[in-house]
């Protein structure tokens, strides 16, 4: 895995790069401490492939909350509603 990294001598490994993925889903949900913020921090300046993976993820997060604070339409509620009515008829028919 080829990495373009700006760290001089001490080029980050592959096997950090999966613990700094690991770690995004914490970093974008403020579940980490300082230090723990400041070194991802740190890693996503110096790794573009981790940060293009953190903006993923970050928009994938956003496009997820924002779609479940969204609600049917009424008709669509009332057809499921009606729909989960005829399903359970039929299985106490069974």
């Amino acid at each position: 895995m080829s990495h373009s990294h700006s760290h001089d001598a001490d080029d980050v490994s592959a096997s950090e790069c999966v613990d700094f993925l690991e770690r995004i889903v914490y970093f974008i949900d403020n579940e980490l401490d300082e230090a723990d913020c400041s070194e991802v921090r740190r890693h996503l300046d110096s790794c573009n492939p981790c940060l293009e993976k953190y903006d993923l993820q970050r928009t994938v997060k956003s496009v997820v909350a924002r779609s479940c604070s969204e609600s049917a339409p009424a008709e669509l509620r009332e057809r499921v509603r009606i729909r989960i009515r005829e399903v359970q008829v039929r299985i106490t028919e069974v």
